[in-house]
């Protein structure tokens, strides 16, 4: 966190000098410019994701410029049990879903940038071919961790996390977890270099090899704490 944050203090004055000369600092190396999905990721791009949360506006700029299909929510009242705020409907992407899902504005983007940086990236290098469906198991459900009567509550209270159980490929192949990660050969290396890909763009991942209730799925989400498991 200190090296990000000096960089981002750096930039800041590289940025301020540059301005006094004349010269612009690249959008992509800007802090302050909105991100765009299309440019590949770089050392900024998760401070970008972490000012998406509270601004629906620049939340919006960023999501003009992906792939997906989205519409934005109402925001829930304050008196919920689990009060959603800056929440889109992702309806599809590059891929098409299994079904919609809720998402908070950093799941959403995150999910963006995974499936143009990571996903289709990877199934064309392992696969030779592209995903054409992704399946999942939702998002938002307002509960607890694990289910648990007590405890803390789950990233998928605040529709920040989704869970992934399988794909669909172009010529009609089924990637599914649950069968295919500890199958051997290409279905199981593409599930892990999904896996390892999905660590870069979300804060938590966590798959089959973490515990017996991940065993169908990767959860993925944009809560506070780094794991990649």
């Amino acid at each position: 966190m200190r090296a990000l944050l000096a960089l981002l203090l750096g930039l800041s004055l590289l940025a301020g000098l540059a301005w006094h000369f004349g010269w612009r600092l690249p959008a992509a190396w800007n802090p302050w410019a909105p991100l765009d999905v299309r440019q590949p990721p770089n050392l900024l791009t998760t401070f970008k994701l972490s000012r998406l949360r509270d601004d629906p506006a620049l939340c919006r700029q960023a999501l003009e410029t992906s792939d997906l299909r989205y519409r934005a929510q109402a925001d829930s009242p304050a008196s919920a049990n689990c009060p959603l705020r800056n929440v889109w409907r992702i309806e599809g992407g590059q891929a098409r879903l299994s079904s919609s899902f809720l998402a908070s504005c950093p799941l959403a983007v995150a999910y963006a940038l995974f499936e143009q940086h990571g996903l289709q990236p990877v199934a064309q290098r392992v696969l030779g071919q592209r995903v054409t469906q992704v399946d999942h198991l939702g998002s938002f459900a307002c509960r607890n961790v694990y289910h648990r009567k007590q405890g803390r509550l789950s990233q998928h209270a605040t529709a920040n996390a989704l869970d992934i159980s399988g794909f669909r490929l172009q010529d009609g192949q089924r990637i599914v977890l649950a069968r295919d990660w500890q199958a051997g050969g290409q279905k199981a290396d593409f599930l892990r270099q999904v896996q390892q890909v999905a660590c870069e763009r979300f804060s938590t991942v966590l798959g089959p090899d973490y515990n017996a209730a991940h065993h169908n799925h990767f959860h993925l989400d944009m809560g506070r704490w780094q794991i990649c498991r």
